[in-house]
């Protein structure tokens, strides 16, 4: 069976829109599949965290060259919202507090300007309240903190599940994850995984970038990346990351000049 691509990245350049002479990305080339799980390690200042922007849409960078096609559409012309509407999900590393919006308000004003946009009906109230109830129920997420203020007052690990409680509502086509792990202890990176890995199915496909070996103990990948000086250097399966634990990078890195 031909494997469906969700993500082509082809020959990505870009750089800081005020200053055009700090180049972060080099030229990236990725695919990642329907069904997969892609993982994209890489020491500090590699450009993975700028990938995940410039996938998003994130002000600040520009692209010089290359393309990004999502199920085959172009989505570097499209707004940020267009790309969500697409099927483009990013859950950053830092969720942002948002003081005096309920959860459950922004969820649902979420979901229905994306169903709107994709030219869906939009959720009723009865709807929206069991299936946000069923999928928090899922990822073990409280009744109670579903009625607070988004993110506001939450631990690490809450302001993490939040967001994958907004993966499991919006039901992206593909889900990027930036450093998801950061901050978190052992239980918090545990239940996010889960909360991942309820989500993983034959039609969506997932890019989780980490600096951590341990959060792929969970989110077990199909296809590990190294990314070294804004390019991809070095691809292989899970155990690629073992090695990148065992051995760090610069074995890799030196064979990639």
């Amino acid at each position: 069976m031909e494997e469906t691509e969700m993500l082509e990245i082809k020959n990505l350049h870009a750089q800081l829109e005020e200053d055009p002479d700090v180049k972060i990305l080099n030229g990236v080339n990725l695919t990642v599949e329907a069904g997969k799980v892609h993982a994209i390690m890489g020491p500090n200042g590699s450009g993975k965290s700028t990938l995940a922007y410039v996938l998003s849409g994130r002000e600040g960078y520009e692209v010089t060259e290359g393309s990004v096609s999502l199920l085959g559409e172009d989505i570097l012309e499209m707004e940020p919202e267009e790309r969500a509407a697409a099927g483009m999900f990013l859950a950053f590393q830092y969720p942002v507090e948002i003081p005096g919006v309920g959860n459950m308000t922004f969820l649902r004003t979420a979901v229905n300007a994306q169903r709107k946009a994709r030219g869906q009906e939009e959720m009723s109230s009865t709807e929206f309240l069991k299936a946000v109830r069923d999928k928090a129920k899922t990822l073990k997420i409280e009744p109670e903190m579903l009625k607070r203020p988004v993110n506001t007052g939450f631990s690490g690990g809450e302001k993490k599940r939040n967001e994958i409680l907004q993966m499991a509502m919006l039901e992206p086509k593909m889900c990027i994850l930036d450093e998801t792990d950061s901050g978190l202890d052992v239980d918090a990176m545990k239940l996010v995984a889960d909360g991942v890995n309820a989500l993983r199915d034959a039609n969506r496909g997932f890019l989780v970038i980490t600096h951590y070996q341990r959060l792929l103990n969970h989110i077990v990948p199909d296809v590990v990346h190294i990314m070294s000086q804004g390019r991809i250097v070095k691809t292989g399966g899970a155990e690629l990351a073992l090695e990148v634990e065992e051995n760090g990078y610069a074995d890799i890195l030196a064979e990639a000049k």
